[in-house]
């Protein structure tokens, strides 16, 4: 190799790390510090927001624990703006609001939409705002399957299945779902579904059969999920903020804090992204079935 082609080459790859490194700070720049931000001048009320589809809970938990711990943080408003999401997630999201309301009051703060799974999270809190035309509720459970074994003939591939028990490959999209796989997956859906209700009748301190009878999948506006007593007022994030200052004995406007973003390096970036496809890998190999807490 002549010295020319070394020195290209040489400098094609020292402008590759270059390159790297200059992206890797943007990236963590943007991803952002430890440090707090303050919205208004006053004493502690933290803010949460669960945004989206609730895939994951880790971050969720991570900033409620830590407004759990600063003593200076009396309250915190859990800003909802989900149509739902994971079942596990939910739960253990739900869970940690339980243990936040058992120590100090969270308030949430409702936003368009709140439901199934937005809803799961909010039941525990010491007090629900929803604006009036908030979409809530939608208390149910669903679990959607595709067949694809027709398009699989047409196109002339075979598949084939070795498994240790009849129930293995329930769910595939690549046969057609027996009676028994439907009864097997029905019946875990109904136990998801039940999981469900009592959380919001335990977290509402309703009877359960008054949840079960609006626990069909329905969705609500904010009005009438007050008049049954899934929310406690209608009023905005602020009118939410307000309050949380009021139960945390604050006087005059609370300063509004936000918690630290997760402060991430360029090895968490490569580790995460390695993670979330070997997830993605691992949902496709089982046929993408995932009990989700979804409104429709």
């Amino acid at each position: 190799m002549s010295k020319r082609t070394l020195f290209v080459v040489g400098g094609a790859i020292l402008f590759v790390m270059v390159l790297f490194l200059v992206s890797v700070q943007i990236a963590k720049s943007l991803i952002g510090t430890d440090s707090e931000s303050k919205l208004v001048a006053g004493e502690g009320v933290g803010l949460v927001e669960v945004k989206g589809m609730i895939l994951d809970s880790k971050d969720t938990i991570r900033q409620l624990r830590y407004f759990l711990k600063k003593d200076d943080i009396k309250a915190v408003v859990l800003r909802v703006d989900s149509p739902g999401g994971v079942v596990a997630p939910s739960q253990e999201i739900s869970d940690q609001v339980a243990k936040f309301a058992a120590k100090k009051k969270i308030i949430v703060s409702m936003g368009s939409l709140a439901a199934s799974g937005g809803y799961y999270i909010s039941a525990p809190a010491s007090m629900i705002f929803a604006n009036p035309g908030t979409i809530t509720a939608s208390i149910g459970v669903i679990l959607k399957l595709s067949n694809i074994e027709t398009l699989m003939d047409k196109i002339g591939i075979k598949s084939y299945t070795l498994k240790t028990g009849k129930y293995k490959d329930s769910g595939s999209p690549l046969r057609q779902m027996s009676p028994e796989d439907r009864a097997m997956l029905q019946a875990v859906i109904d136990n998801t579904h039940e999981q469900f209700v009592r959380a919001v009748a335990a977290g509402r301190k309703l009877p359960v059969e008054d949840v079960r009878k609006i626990a069909d999948g329905r969705i609500l506006s904010g009005e009438q999920a007050l008049a049954l007593k899934l929310v406690d007022r209608l009023g905005t994030l602020q009118d939410a903020v307000e309050e949380a200052g009021r139960q945390a004995g604050i006087k005059g406007e609370p300063e509004v804090v936000l918690p630290p973003k997760k402060k991430l390096n360029y090895m968490d970036l490569l580790v995460e992204g390695a993670e979330g496809s070997f997830k993605n890998a691992l949902g496709q190999a089982a046929g993408g079935m995932k009990l989700m807490y979804e409104a429709e």
